[in-house]
């Protein structure tokens, strides 16, 4: 592979990235910074991240899930959804509840302000889907999700 020039910057300098722009991680990372990035702005008067988002969403769609199957479902370890929740829940967008079947754990819902903060995130998020997917076509969109899910296990 010959070496590419990329200019990635408004000032127009051009750099020579070697093996870089071949690389499906250098891509990926690439990729994921200018989403998250729109992402933060798009929620910004959500206050919530890319995290947090997926968090609301399942337990939504899960309701009265524990927190370790929520950390199984994400993929993130105890700690981190422990530390999410806290957050979640000090703003009163989630309640956690005993468990019916283990008073050890948790039940989690969301709490009525949860939901309308969700349901307001979702539409904001669909506009940004739209506005980073605007170059591929609906095919290319779902090819893209069945290649990054393949890479992701």
């Amino acid at each position: 592979m010959s070496n590419m020039k990329i200019s990635p910057n408004p000032a127009g300098d051009s750099y020579d990235f070697d093996l870089l722009p071949g690389l499906i991680g250098y891509n990926l990372r690439r990729a994921q910074t200018a989403v998250f990035q729109d992402f933060s702005k798009s929620l910004k008067d959500c206050n919530i991240t890319p995290g947090q988002f997926g968090v609301l969403v399942v337990i939504q769609a899960n309701s009265g899930l524990n927190q370790t199957r929520l950390g199984n479902a994400l993929g993130i370890d105890r700690s981190t959804v422990v530390a999410v929740i806290d957050r979640l829940e000090k703003r009163g967008l989630v309640e956690r509840a005993p468990a019916p079947t283990d008073r050890r754990s948790y039940a989690l819902r969301l709490s009525d302000q949860g939901d309308a903060l969700l349901r307001r995130a979702r539409g904001l998020v669909e506009a940004h889907e739209k506005r980073i997917a605007r170059d591929l076509s609906p095919t290319e969109q779902k090819q893209l999700n069945t290649l990054l899910s393949r890479l992701s296990g």
